[in-house]
Parts: C-alpha cells; sequence; structure tokens
C-alpha cells in the first residue's frame, strides 16, 4: 500500500508540475493554455469523483444520499475555479434552484464544459439520469447507483412513454428532480445555437406531472473552442427561467410543449451569448420548423 501511494504521489506531482510547465508556456506561445486547462481539467475530474466514492458512502450511510450529486458538483466548481479560472455565474432571480422540486431541469449542451454548468448550478435533491444498463458498469454505475441517479431502461421499451415510466414514478414517489440535455448530444458550437430537441425530458415530466425548468448558458466559445484549441479563463452567465407546469398536460401535449420550451430557451440563448460578448450575435436558422427530434424508447437520448 505504501508502494502504491508512494507512485500515486510522484504521478500527482509530475501531473502538476506539468500543468504548471504549460501555464508558464502559455506566456509564450498562447496556445498552450488550452493545453494546461485541459490538463487541470481532467486532474480537476479524477479529483472530484475520489471525493464523489466517499462521500456517496458517507452521506448514503446517515440517509442523504440524494444530496451526494450535489454535493460532488459543488467539489468540482471549486477545484476548477482554482486550476483554470472558469466559472458559470448563475443567474436565478426568483430562486427557483432552491424552491421547485421536484422537477425536470433542462439545458442547451455545448461542450464537455458543461460538467462544470452542472457544478456550479446543480440544486440539491436533483441527479442526472441514464440508461438503466450502466448500473452494471464498475466504479461509475456503482457511484451512480449509491448517489441516486434516475435510471432510464430504454432496452426494453417500445416507446419513449414506457421508457420513461419508471423513472416517472420515482421521481414522484422520492420527490428527486433530474437534469437532461434535450438536445441529446453537443453542439460545439462557435454561434448560438440549439440541436433539434428529442422528446424524452418532455414525456418523463408529463408523466411524473412536474414542472420543467429551462437552464440556458451562453454560447461560450470565446472560453472554450476545441476546433479552435482555444481554452480561456473567464465567466460564463446562465440563467434559470420561470417553471413550465406540465399539470393535466398527456402525451398529445408534448410535441408543442417541446418546441415552445426549444423556441423559449433559444431567444435566452441569443440575449445571454450578446451580454457574455458584449455585442450582438448571428442568430442561427433551423430547417425543422419545429426544431423537434422524433424519438422512440431505443434512441432517447439523455444525461449521463
Amino acid at each position: 500500500m505504501a508502494a502504491f501511494l508512494c507512485y500515486v504521489g510522484y504521478f500527482l506531482a509530475g501531473y502538476t508540475a506539468l500543468t504548471l510547465f504549460f501555464y508558464m508556456l502559455s506566456a509564450i506561445i498562447p496556445k498552450s493554455a488550452f493545453v494546461a486547462r485541459l490538463l487541470a481539467s481532467y486532474l480537476a475530474l479524477v479529483l472530484s469523483s475520489l471525493y464523489g466514492v466517499s462521500a456517496s458512502v458517507v452521506l448514503r450511510a446517515v440517509g442523504l444520499n440524494q444530496l451526494t450529486q450535489w454535493a460532488v458538483a459543488r467539489s468540482f466548481k471549486y477545484i476548477m475555479g482554482f486550476s483554470t479560472g472558469v466559472t458559470f455565474d448563475i443567474e436565478d432571480p426568483k430562486g427557483h434552484l432552491e424552491s421547485v422540486r421536484p422537477a425536470v431541469f433542462i439545458g442547451n449542451h455545448q461542450t464537455e464544459l458543461d460538467v462544470l454548468m452542472l457544478g456550479c448550478m446543480f440544486p440539491k435533491y436533483c441527479s442526472v439520469t441514464a440508461k438503466a444498463s450502466l448500473k452494471k458498469m464498475p466504479f461509475l454505475g456503482w457511484f451512480m447507483a449509491l448517489s441516486g441517479s434516475v435510471f432510464i431502461d430504454r432496452a426494453n421499451s417500445k416507446d419513449a412513454r414506457q421508457a420513461m415510466q419508471s423513472a416517472a414514478n420515482e421521481i414522484r414517489d422520492k420527490r428527486q428532480s433530474v437534469y437532461m440535455f434535450p438536445e441529446g448530444t453537443r453542439s460545439y458550437a462557435k454561434d448560438p445555437m440549439l440541436l433539434p430537441f428529442k422528446k424524452g425530458a418532455f414525456h418523463l415530466a408529463v408523466q411524473a406531472q412536474v414542472p420543467i425548468v429551462p437552464v440556458v448558458v451562453a454560447n461560450y466559445s470565446h472560453v472554450l473552442w476545441v476546433k479552435g484549441l482555444v481554452f480561456n479563463a473567464g465567466r460564463i452567465p446562465c440563467k434559470v427561467l420561470d417553471p413550465i407546469p406540465t399539470t393535466g398536460l398527456t402525451a398529445a401535449d408534448v410535441d408543442e410543449l417541446t418546441r415552445s420550451t426549444r423556441s423559449l430557451m433559444l431567444q435566452e440563448l441569443y440575449a445571454l451569448t450578446e451580454k457574455a460578448r458584449g455585442q450582438s450575435v448571428n442568430k442561427a436558422v433551423t430547417n425543422d420548423a419545429n426544431g423537434v427530434a422524433k424519438v422512440t424508447g431505443a434512441d432517447t437520448r439523455v444525461a449521463a
């Protein structure tokens, strides 16, 4: 054990020294800052994961496992802020993150940096959603199960409504909120835009009869743009919009609910991006009038 800890210590010392080297090199070669912050981000993720393992065990033992993902998210926020200088400024003027529970929180999905966004805004008693097969995956699956993740069984479902039923029951019974990315994948967009929305999150909210709370993050390609090897320090605005009630809605209302929510979030995305950059932005035009992607239980995309 002592030898193992020694090797770990050497590795962390070497990794930290390499990261600092690239930070110093960025004074001469600006693109080196991309490598430096990338290395720092991976280290922050590892440290938060290690903390998450112990936190999940302790909080579950005292009956507070629903707080695990919130606690781990906050640790990632502080480590990333210190090591990279990147953070998200959360605007929640009406306190929805504290007062609305349970709910289905949804947000736009740009890059892997959205993990930090979750670290900054993640409300208490909330979790990500994941496909049920992840339960069997060593370490990650164990952590997600211990920390109260809401699992969705898509493999044995013929449509999205069936896939969401058990998750909807869990949300109601445990008063457990969830966070989902309805775009289903990262856009990596340089300018503000939204991919077509999958309908899984909206089916889930309607079946659980809980509100949808949109969370919109400004386009942050001026902070992180992978294709251009750009990774700068900065503060990125993120706004929590008013809850959208689903009480009384049925599956027949999901298409319109998806369309109207996407339209609302797109307009806020433009406004926030202009605020972040201090200049007007190009507004994307979609060829899909509704911006809605049809899904079945087999291809519903959820945050994992």
